[in-house]
């Protein structure tokens, strides 16, 4: 990608630098006009009208070339536009013109590729014009056309010649362009877009350290792997990650790995006697160490750790503790310890033993001590027994598996092992590699065991295949407020403003570039900063002074971190509450209204059964018989109680209270003889707070009035001494007619049947009252007094 990029820069480059790339030179060598005559013969001159032709003009006729060039014509067009250029020379001189050798050198600069054919007009003019153009009174000497093929080079061709204009031409390349028609452009150059020079026909030779359509691709040091390394200069060899080496041919290995080698970049494959992560735990302590002393065997037990069996006469874990004696049991064979003091001892060889310790055979070959056939052979501690096979033994009596399995194999009677899992071969003796069909992913190393495997990650993945790549943002190691990105063995943290750094925990410090002015103080905040700023200034900058206008477009505004993102759960919330707030507030007026209607209906009820209430009070209370009564005056009284609910209980009631508490005196004997009994009505009530209220008032307005008649009475009555006293009850007194009975009204009747529409009630009434005498009543009065009648 590069190279191409490098390519469209330098032929970018060359065209704007290219002017032309070839040049038609043509070069004037002379003219032949002795007699100073133009092309039809005359002079050149008007003076020169009686000259006889064939003799020259009296006046030199001064010449001018023009050249022409253009494409191919076959037959040449003198009129039509010169296209590849046009050019006319000053005055050359006059009559006959003398250029060589040198000549008079025309060129006409081409910027295309040359064709090689072409159509050239070269004529002589007279025109004493000083211009680069002809004349309109121009007059033509001679004009000579050719058309023919030219090759580019540097050798000058002779033109065709009437004997009057003699020229020659060629075509070259400019300088930087080669080929058969200048079209190859090459510019020896050594920048960053090339390295190389030119050759005679235009082809890039790339210095040396150099490569490449434009050698602008350096050549690596010899020997330097290419899919391991690169370079930027010739002769160097750079590694990429994960190699090493002056070739790049050497993988880097796991970092921290202490006895291990690599086979890839970021391996650790222990070497022998060497294990774990990083084969930083020794296996084979033993080999390494060899920490056993006086001859012990070390055995191996795994992760660094080793056993010591101790030779006879040894103790400790290294064998380093010497024993006395017998305690250690040094006799062989059989043979008895005898102990000698000191840590001396003496061994009692049994029969066929002998030796320090009894371990030297006395039995030698000579007494055939190889059984089964097998082969006797003497040495220094006795014999040796060479075993036939399917026998083993010192004595070779003991008979062996003959097919030798392995790695706890089973011989089968056919001579054949039987492997357990995770071996192979004749006898079980390889171990089959799980790591062959490459179980580990992301680069891992996979390490076999017996029947099993186990992958090592790089960093960056876990996993029992490696196949999970570590997620260091669920740690949440961004500080701050930070957002954690998931990057290969990595992470990143897009900081609040206001923070920085990996973990975004430092604060940024938004004093560093000095913000205040005037020796103002800075004092840094979380996203932003606070100037105490010296006595005669202010401002967010301490750059404005008192008095003086400021430029508020120049002010330094302290930043604040923006807290007004908000999360889902915060528009939901605000979603919900903006709802369920108006919500409650329209449920809450309609139950309000309601609750307001409901009120006034009760309180519409209340008002109309008081008023009814009132009503039959009213008629009640009204004096319904035909005749006045003044000294034997009957009291009916009405109590207002819910004791009792009909009109007889009612009337018993009243009838006591009357004959308990009422003593009546009649000064009329007619009214006393007519009438006995005492019809008492009694109209119970369940009355309302309103009513009640209404008839208190009434009451005490009746009772004032009725006081004063009583007392200011001519002795109608008793006197008020002689009255008792009776219950704090409300009553009626209702004056009786003059035959000594109540009105007729039916004894039966109750409260109810006046309770008719109050129209009737108000009409009975006021007959009955227009009628009758004008009687004294009043409701809830004192009982102690009678009433009288008005005067």
């Amino acid at each position: 990608m590069n190279g191409f990029w490098i390519t469209v820069l330098a032929a970018f480059h060359l065209m704007t630098m290219i002017e032309c790339s070839g040049v038609f030179e043509l070069k004037i060598l002379g003219l032949e006009n002795p007699l100073g005559r133009d092309s039809t013969g005359e002079c050149c001159s008007s003076d020169g009208s009686d000259v006889p032709p064939g003799s020259p003009c009296p006046t030199p006729c001064p010449a001018r070339l023009r050249a022409c060039l253009k494409h191919y014509q076959a037959q040449v067009d003198t009129t039509s536009p010169c296209t590849f250029g046009d050019f006319v020379t000053p005055v050359l001189g006059s009559n006959s013109l003398k250029l060589a050798p040198s000549g008079h050198l025309i060129s006409f600069p081409f910027d295309f590729t040359w064709p090689g054919t072409f159509s050239l007009i070269v004529e002589a003019w007279h025109d004493t014009n000083g211009t680069s153009r002809l004349s309109g009174n121009k007059r033509l000497i001679t004009r000579l056309t050719s058309q023919r093929w030219l090759d580019v080079g540097s050798e000058w061709t002779p033109g065709a010649s009437d004997g009057a204009l003699r020229f020659e031409y060629r075509v070259t390349c400019e300088p930087h362009y080669y080929g058969p028609g200048c079209a190859t452009l090459c510019r020896p150059r050594d920048d960053n877009f090339g390295h190389y020079t030119c050759s005679e026909t235009g082809a890039r030779i790339c210095t040396e350290g150099w490569t490449g359509d434009y050698c602008s691709q350096p050549k690596c040091l010899p020997g330097c792997d290419s899919q391991h390394g690169h370079c930027n200069s010739p002769n160097e060899c750079s590694c990429y990650s994960g190699w090493k080496g002056p070739l790049c041919d050497e993988c880097e290995r796991y970092p921290g790995c202490l006895h291990g080698s690599c086979k890839k970049p970021w391996d650790c494959l222990c070497d022998e006697g060497w294990g774990g992560l990083f084969c930083n735990q020794d296996l084979n302590y033993c080999t390494n160490h060899r920490p056993c002393r006086h001859g012990g065997t070390c055995f191996n037990t795994g992760q660094g750790s080793y056993t010591c069996a101790c030779p006879p006469g040894y103790t400790g874990n290294d064998c380093e503790v010497k024993i006395d004696g017998c305690s250690h049991t040094p006799c062989l064979n059989g043979a008895k310890c005898v102990d000698e003091g000191r840590g001396g001892y003496q061994c009692d060889c049994s029969v066929g033993w002998q030796g320090t310790h009894c371990e030297i055979s006395a039995v030698t070959c000579g007494d055939f001590p190889c059984q089964n056939s097998g082969i006797c052979e003497d040495t220094q501690t006795g014999y040796k027994c060479t075993c036939m096979p399917g026998f083993a033994g010192h004595d070779c009596s003991d008979e062996v598996d003959l097919c030798q399995c392995q790695n706890g194999a089973t011989c089968t009677p056919e001579g054949t092992c039987v492997c357990l899992s995770g071996y192979t071969g004749n006898r079980c003796e390889t171990n089959i590699d799980d790591c062959a069909h490459s179980p580990c992913l992301n680069g891992a190393t996979c390490i076999d065991g017996v029947n099993t495997f186990k992958c090592q990650c790089v960093p960056g993945y876990v996993g029992q295949l490696c196949q999970d790549e570590v997620d260091y943002c669920i740690a949440k190691p961004c500080a701050n407020g930070g957002t954690c990105s998931k990057h290969v063995n990595d992470y990143k943290c897009v900081c609040k403003p206001g923070f920085t750094g990996k973990d975004c925990s430092v604060d940024v410090d938004e004093c560093a570039p000095a913000p205040c002015k005037n020796g103002g103080r800075c004092t840094d905040r979380v996203n932003g900063f606070i100037c105490t700023c010296p006595s005669g200034f202010n401002g967010p900058t301490c750059s404005d002074e008192p008095g003086r206008p400021s430029n508020s477009s120049k002010h330094v505004l302290l930043r604040r971190r923006d807290d007004s993102a908000l999360s889902a759960q915060h528009l939901v919330i605000i979603v919900t509450v903006s709802v369920s707030v108006p919500l409650i507030a329209i449920i809450a007026t309609v139950l309000v209204r309601r609750l307001k209607q409901r009120r006034a209906l009760e309180r519409r009820k209340a008002d109309d059964e008081a008023r009814r209430q009132n009503e039959q009070n009213s008629v009640s209370s009204a004096v319904i018989g035909g005749k006045r009564i003044d000294s034997a005056a009957h009291m009916i009284k009405n109590t207002w109680s819910t004791s009792t609910s009909t009109v007889g209980s009612g009337a018993q009631l009243g009838k006591k209270i009357v004959d308990d508490h009422v003593q009546v005196t009649s000064s009329s004997t007619e009214a006393a003889s007519t009438w006995d009994p005492v019809y008492v009505a009694a109209l119970q009530r369940t009355r309302s707070q309103k009513q009640l209220n209404t008839d208190v008032s009434r009451q005490q307005q009746q009772r004032s009035s009725s006081k004063d008649l009583l007392n200011g009475g001519g002795g109608y009555g008793p006197s008020e001494s002689s009255i008792p006293p009776l219950p704090s009850k409300r009553m009626s007194v209702l004056s009786l007619d003059s035959t000594g009975h109540p009105p007729s009204i039916p004894y039966n009747s109750s409260c109810s049947d006046m309770s008719s529409s109050g129209k009737q009630r108000r009409s009975s009434a006021l007959d009955m009252m227009k009628s009758a005498p004008q009687p004294v009543y009043f409701i809830g009065g004192d009982p102690h007094h009678h009433p009288h009648q008005r005067p």
